[in-house]
């Protein structure tokens, strides 16, 4: 076996590593440089799960050479050697990249100009001397493309970003609709955030408003080019449209023959002791399955022998590849199947899991004592430690930090923001996290001081520091489990600066729920019956008394941690079980209404995929939004798709058009009906942006029904 230096720290944590070849060889990229591409380039990229599991992707840039993507192949192969063979593999063209590999940058991808041929590196120097323009494309999937410097490469119909360094101004063009340019300001402030460490100036440029440094950089200004049309996208219908193939090579070469011609197939198809090519070529994806018996020479041939049937075939060079060892196929390759079925299936919400062996599935429970030792516990549940190290927390007040008495931490107000600096030791050496934590009803003034105090806490502590932006209800399980025992209480409003506490509302309500790490967070929701969840625990409090409520998919752990909401609410609580209820739970809660009673989430095997169904380019497409989507990717002026596996809904933003509210159901009907694995008769529920019913929120962890009182651009554009 082949083993390279650099696969010595392969998948030893969960999260993404990249590297780039550099004649012939691996380097690795810098993190804060993660989801920056040069085009003339190749890339290796693997991700680890906390489970763990892995997946390794090979980029091709559009100007890579042919040696550069041979040498990525040849890695690929090594680094899946190196990993047991246990790895899926992808092969991922420019602009035509998996949806996994998209999910891996929430704020973007960067294609550059030139390679290493041309000298170019990724260093971060925090560039002030850069001058580059970036051409800003897609909704879902956001590509942001290095372009020449001049005024012709501009359109009225997109974002772009002027980055010279110091200063980042984001231009908007007049035809360009609000979600666009959200999704541009996301890419702005990474730039800021990673490439220049916090240090350039953000501007918001609309066209005709250009200042005088955009001017002076580019020129004096022509007249403007029109919208430009985006590339179609492949249409769900296709996914019919698929062949299963066999590939041997007990002739001495390696043979293809044919198993089904059509979609769905039979999981009994797949032979242990085979390799097998599902063809869907028309959706521009090509699978190929290493069953677990197959011999040696076939499986390590796999992805060599995927790019040879998409040669022969006369396939798109744009054809994307996934290699999946029996036991790691992904969703998108079961769906083509109508019963499949996993091995030892098992069930709860975001529970996770080692996949050590294939298919043999051990749950490792949390234990803080051995987390230094057991390096799978570590990798599984995404901590750096346990959170015993030193936590210091700060509150915004007038443009500067006021440390936060220590008896109350772990209480956040929404009407704050907070600066949260943790410091634990590893080999002798102390690291340091600042969490910035802002609430969503804080103000302007105080997202703009926070972000300005963390850029000055990490510059004072010689800018090692990592720094984690958090928005109130996306907190990760790290920071959960800084509080020792106790959940993280998330108040809906209100500040914890001496005096300033506004009055609670006489009934409030805290959604108790618990990560893979155990840690909990017990965040305060709208005190209605839909609020509700049968997975997780609930404290009611109200005039008439207490109540803590246990849904039937809750853990005895949420039970634990709902006694220091209790505690910190005072009283004594009355012990509801769901489908219990006394009369005075709900009309405390205004009413008994339905709520999200989805035995789904309880058993989930198949994750919830949204997709967008948008005709900003003339006509009507459907794209999915890649990795875990959040309330956010709800994009308000089209019609979203949300797939739940045994139900579909349709959420129609207030801004949608009318082809897209008419054209959309019909979109939802062929989706079912187009799905390979023979779904048909699932219920499509119509929603209205603004009245979601719980069976509907419910997929998303702390909705906030008060996200759209405020523009979603102009909130983004506070963080500027």
């Amino acid at each position: 076996m082949v083993s390279h230096r650099e696969f010595a720290n392969a998948g030893k944590k969960p999260g993404l590593q990249v590297w780039r070849i550099e004649n012939m060889d691996l380097k690795p990229v810098p993190e804060a440089l993660y989801g920056n591409f040069y085009i003339g380039d190749a890339y290796l990229l693997l991700f680890t799960t906390a489970a763990p599991s892995y997946s390794i992707h090979m980029w091709l840039g559009n100007e890579c050479s042919q040696d550069e993507g041979g040498a990525a192949a040849i890695f690929a192969s090594q680094l899946d050697d190196f990993l047991g063979g246990g790895p899926v593999q992808f092969r991922e063209v420019q602009n035509y990249e998996s949806n996994t590999f998209l999910g891996y940058f929430r704020s973007g991808i960067k294609y550059k100009k030139g390679g290493v041929a041309s000298g170019f590196t990724h260093v971060v120097t925090n560039d002030m001397s850069a001058k580059r323009l970036l051409h800003v494309k897609g909704r879902r999937s956001i590509r942001a493309i290095e372009v020449d410097m001049t005024w012709r490469s501009f359109n009225k119909g997109d974002c772009f970003i002027v980055d010279l360094g110091k200063d980042v101004y984001q231009w908007c063009g007049s035809e360009c609709n609000r979600y666009e340019r959200l999704k541009a300001a996301e890419v702005t402030i990474d730039i800021r955030d990673n490439e220049r460490n916090g240090r350039a100036k953000l501007h918001i440029v609309e066209e005709g408003e250009e200042p005088e440094a955009v001017i002076e950089a580019l020129g004096p200004k022509p007249e403007i080019a029109p919208a430009s049309q985006d590339d179609d996208r492949v249409d769900t219908s296709n996914r019919k449209k698929s062949v299963l193939y066999m590939i041997s090579d007990a002739s001495g070469t390696m043979e293809v023959s044919l198993v089904a011609e059509s979609s769905p197939f039979k999981q009994a198809m797949l032979a242990l002791e085979e390799c097998y090519i599902l063809d869907n070529g028309a959706d521009r994806n090509i699978f190929v399955w290493k069953g677990p018996k197959a011999n040696m020479s076939e499986r390590k041939a796999a992805m060599s022998a995927g790019q040879k049937f998409i040669k022969d075939r006369g396939y798109s060079k744009q054809t994307q590849i996934q290699v999946l060892p029996g036991g790691a196929e992904t969703s998108l390759f079961k769906q083509f199947f109508s019963d499949w079925r996993d091995k030892d299936e098992t069930t709860g919400p975001s529970k996770a899991y080692t996949i050590g062996s294939i298919a043999k599935v051990a749950k490792v429970p949390f234990d803080a004592s051995t987390l230094h030792s057991n390096k799978a516990m570590a990798a599984q549940h995404g901590m750096v430690d346990d959170g015993t190290g030193k936590v210091q927390i700060w509150r915004v007040e007038n443009g500067d930090k006021v440390p936060v008495d220590p008896s109350t931490h772990g209480h956040f107000y929404g009407g704050d923001c907070y600066l949260i600096l943790y410091s634990y030791g590893q080999g002798g050496r102390e690291k340091h996290i600042i969490y910035t934590w802002q609430g969503l009803k804080c103000t302007q003034d105080e997202l703009a001081a926070s972000a300005f105090l963390t850029v000055k806490l990490d510059d004072s502590m010689g800018g090692s520091p990592v720094q984690v932006r958090v928005t109130q209800g996306q907190e990760p399980p790290h920071l959960m489990s800084l509080f020792q025992g106790k959940p993280m209480i998330i108040h809906r409003g209100g500040t914890s600066r001496k005096g300033g506490q506004s009055q609670s509302g006489s009934t409030r309500l805290f959604h108790i729920r618990q990560s893979s790490s155990s840690a909990t967070r017990a965040v305060e929701v709208e005190p209605v019956a839909p609020s509700l969840n049968t997975n997780d625990v609930f404290v009611l409090k109200s005039t008439s008394g207490m109540h803590l409520w246990k849904g039937m998919g809750a853990r005895e752990e949420e039970m634990q941690a709902s006694k220091h909401v209790v505690s910190f609410l005072g009283g004594s609580p009355t012990q509801v079980s769901e489908g219990k209820e006394p009369a005075d739970f709900w009309s405390a809660l205004g009413g008994k209404k339905n709520y999200q009673t989805s035995k789904s989430l309880q058993s989930m095997i198949k994750p919830p995929r949204l997709f967008g169904c948008s005709n900003k380019t003339g006509r009507l497409m459907v794209e999915e939004v890649p990795g875990d989507f959040t309330q956010s990717d709800l994009a308000t002026d089209d019609v979203m798709l949300l797939d739940t596996w045994d139900q579909i809904f349709l959420w129609v933003g207030k801004d949608a058009n009318a082809e897209e509210k008419t054209g959309a159901p019909k979109i939802a009907k062929d989706y079912v009906d187009s799905d390979p694995s023979g779904r048909s008769g699932v219920p499509i529920t119509t929603i209205k942006q603004g009245a979601e019913p719980p069976t509907f929120m419910g997929w998303f962890q702390a909705w906030d029904p008060k996200m759209w009182d405020m523009d979603p651009f102009e909130r983004i554009r506070a963080r500027f």
